[in-house]
């Protein structure tokens, strides 16, 4: 989706911005945005943009963001904001036109990819930087290059599309979306992935109930056969990456397929989506028998990353050539519900979704 970004109104001229931040306090900096619709925490990128990252800082300590707003909405596009006269609500319809022309463009290689955040321009002039922002909720690959990347979305992307979606007439919020408060602080220490560190042993202990709208499933793992394929199916399940996903394809006799993220209600968020990896073709001796749960993949035996099936039958042909990583051991009679299901070619005819996938250990 490509989106283009407007300005109404005049615009005065400013004075270029100069940053009294020494470089070093740059690096390492998050900014976390409270709005009225949930919070947004942004890495900024100082090696990419250190001229925009520290007026971003600099205008985010003054308060010069708290109490703006997202004054321009594009669903499922960008989110724009930061202009200072949108905290008066009786300028809205100079919305857009504040706080810009302070800085020079600053070339990097950031791409225009979902979570990125860029400065907003005057049309035809690349040098008018300032205070007003974008966040790309979709890619924006067609705006690579010709704005300034200078931070990402490190948490809250989720909120930020879900503001992108807010009614509004001509990209004009027809509510007020504030910022509430931007605060500046240390990147944290990274949290150490889920499941990276457990032995074989203590993976076999696990179990997920698959809950679908047909019932619920329980599976066990077998972390000695496929442990890779364990560790990224829990992690996925641990963060909700397969919550509102479907079961997409039913071929009776044969498997009951999902975890396909593209069919998600919902776009993964920026931790889910750092989980769906390319897998290891982990094939093992495990007959694929009813229930069997194993990791499918395309013509490449090492493209598997998510989407999963369920054997519905003894498939010989299926054995060491897919990875079995688990077998459902509760839930048989809702899995030949699945099976039983309508469908139109190996399509289910009605949405049988994946509600949660719960990680327990007994």
């Amino acid at each position: 989706m490509l989106v283009f970004l407007m300005l109404f109104g005049l615009l005065q001229a400013q004075t270029l911005f100069t940053s009294t931040i020494p470089p070093a306090d740059l690096q390492n900096k998050q900014a976390v945005l409270e709005t009225s619709g949930g919070t947004i925490v942004l890495d900024l990128l100082a090696d990419a943009a250190p001229n925009h990252v520290a007026l971003f800082i600099t205008r985010a300590r003054e308060g010069a963001f708290d109490g703006t707003t997202f004054h321009r909405v594009i669903a499922m596009g960008i989110i724009q904001g930061g202009d200072p006269i949108s905290k008066d609500p009786a300028q809205k319809e100079k919305y857009g036109t504040g706080g810009l022309g302070v800085l020079r463009f600053e070339p990097n290689d950031q791409k225009m990819t979902r979570g990125a955040v860029a400065a907003v321009l005057v049309p035809g002039r690349r040098d008018s930087g300032g205070n007003q922002f974008f966040i790309c909720i979709t890619d924006q690959n067609a705006l690579t290059g010709q704005y300034t990347v200078f931070a990402r979305v490190a948490e809250g992307i989720n909120i930020a599309q879900k503001i992108s979606m807010a009614p509004a007439e001509m990209t004009v919020p027809t509510e007020r979306i504030e910022i509430t408060k931007v605060t500046i602080r240390d990147k944290p220490a990274p949290v150490p992935e889920p499941f990276l560190t457990e032995t074989n042993d203590g993976l076999s202990k696990y179990r997920a109930v698959i809950e679908t709208s047909l019932g619920n499933m329980t599976a066990q793992f077998y972390p000695d056969r496929a442990p890779t394929t364990v560790r990224q199916f829990l992690r996925l399940a641990q963060s909700g990456a397969f919550d509102g996903t479907v079961i997409h394809r039913v071929v009776k006799g044969f498997v009951a397929q999902g975890g396909v993220m593209s069919m998600r209600r919902e776009l993964l968020d920026e931790k889910q989506e750092s989980y769906v990896r390319r897998l290891p073709p982990e094939f093992n001796a495990t007959p694929h028998e009813k229930g069997t749960l194993s990791m499918a993949h395309g013509d490449d035996p090492g493209s598997g990353t998510s989407s999963f099936f369920i054997v519905l039958a003894r498939t010989p042909a299926l054995d060491k050539a897919y990875a079995a990583f688990g077998k459902v051991t509760e839930g048989l009679d809702v899995l030949e519900k699945i099976e039983a299901a309508p469908v139109n070619g190996e399509a289910p005819v009605t949405r049988i979704e994946v509600i949660r996938v719960r990680v327990i250990k007994p």
